[in-house]
């Protein structure tokens, strides 16, 4: 399998012409159990067949090579696929006439980092290649690193306003708790000081005819 590898290589460099294919992303950002999808695109004629298009998908990661996708002249060869990758990889059948190769990986590995490679032949158009990159993170590493929404300044200067108004509202209740406790115990007092002049008064006006009478009693001996 390597050495069909090589081989494509070898001919993407020696055949020459119009026949281009390009990535449309060269970098992807994914974390760990995600799906994917990678897409490539080539150039074709109104009049391309399936049965023309052979092409050969691999990873590079870690000095090893994992080949992800084998189509000979249109026919598919699963027993060609890495087992780590068997069951995760699909290919749109459709859209590869029109000139559209998209790999979906599911399940996403933190060991499915690294260059993923196609090379394309179209006969009799020629053969090129093109190469992505794949970032696979684990979730945990991912998480410090999302952005909090910010939160709108309109909100922010509402909440503000919200607690300055609860702060000024507790402290004009407790004020006025504070002057309706004192105005309550001086209203107290004045009523006992009234309240014990108005005692003394009556054993005064009860006491004086007898004092009065006794003086007479006096004079009159």
């Amino acid at each position: 399998m390597v050495f069909l590898i090589l081989l494509l290589l070898f001919l993407t460099s020696c055949v020459s012409g119009t026949f281009v294919v390009n990535v449309t992303q060269t970098s992807y950002q994914a974390e760990e159990n995600q799906d994917i999808t990678l897409e490539w695109t080539f150039s074709t004629r109104t009049d391309t067949s399936l049965s023309s298009i052979s092409t050969l998908c691999f990873l590079y990661a870690e000095t090893r090579l994992h080949v992800l996708f084998n189509l000979n002249e249109g026919v598919e060869s699963p027993e060609s696929q890495d087992p780590e990758f068997s069951g995760r990889v699909q290919w749109d059948k459709d859209i590869l006439t029109e000139g559209r190769l998209t790999l979906h990986v599911s399940r996403l590995r933190t060991n499915d980092s690294g260059f993923y490679v196609c090379d394309i032949l179209v006969r009799p158009d020629g053969t090129n290649s093109r190469r992505c990159w794949l970032n696979v993170t684990a979730a945990e590493e991912l998480q410090p690193q999302r952005p909090e929404s910010p939160q709108p300044q309109s909100w922010r200067r509402l909440w503000l306003i919200v607690g300055v108004s609860a702060a000024v509202l507790v402290l004009f209740v407790s004020m006025a708790c504070i002057v309706l406790i004192r105005y309550k115990r001086r209203t107290h007092n004045a009523a006992m000081h009234t309240g014990s002049l108005s005692e003394k008064q009556t054993i005064r006006t009860y006491i004086s005819p007898s004092e009065s009478e006794h003086k007479v009693r006096l004079s009159n001996i």
